[in-house]
This record gives structure tokens, sequence and C-alpha cells, in this order.
């Protein structure tokens, strides 16, 4: 029942997005004097820097999960 809770509460913010904007004005000019191609590399760019942090997060958390199961594992809680 959490896990569907879960996905309805994400399919509902997915759903409220109308578009997605440049943040600053500055970057949208930058972007449209670059050209199609360059300014597709300026997104992917973008994109980068916008999943390290969520990648190093993700490991994290991934790790503390980890120790978690091994210590309740170790107490005999399930």
């Amino acid at each position: 029942m959490k896990k569907f809770g879960l996905l309805l509460v994400i399919g509902l913010i997915t759903l409220g997005i109308d578009s997605a904007e440049a943040q600053c004005s500055i970057c949208t000019k930058t972007a449209g004097q670059l050209g199609e191609k360059r300014a597709g590399s300026l997104n992917k760019g973008i994109v980068y820097l916008m999943l390290t942090p969520f990648a190093i997060a993700g490991f994290v958390g991934y790790r503390w999960w980890r120790g978690e199961k091994a210590l309740n594992k170790e107490e005999g809680i399930q």
C-alpha cells in the first residue's frame, strides 16, 4: 500500500508540471544565440550537473539502507 501511495504522489506531481523554462534570462539568451547543436550540449551539461548530487545522495542512501538491513538481521528484527 505504501508503494501505491508513493506512486500516486509522484504521478500527481508529474501531472502538475506544465513546462520547464530556464531559470535565468541570461541562460535563455545564451542558449538562443548558440544554435541548435550547442544549445543541446548546454542542456546535456545542465542535466549532468543536476544528476551528480542525486547520484551521490542515492549512493549514501543505499549504503545506509544496507547497513540498517545488516544491523536488523543481527538483532533478529525483520
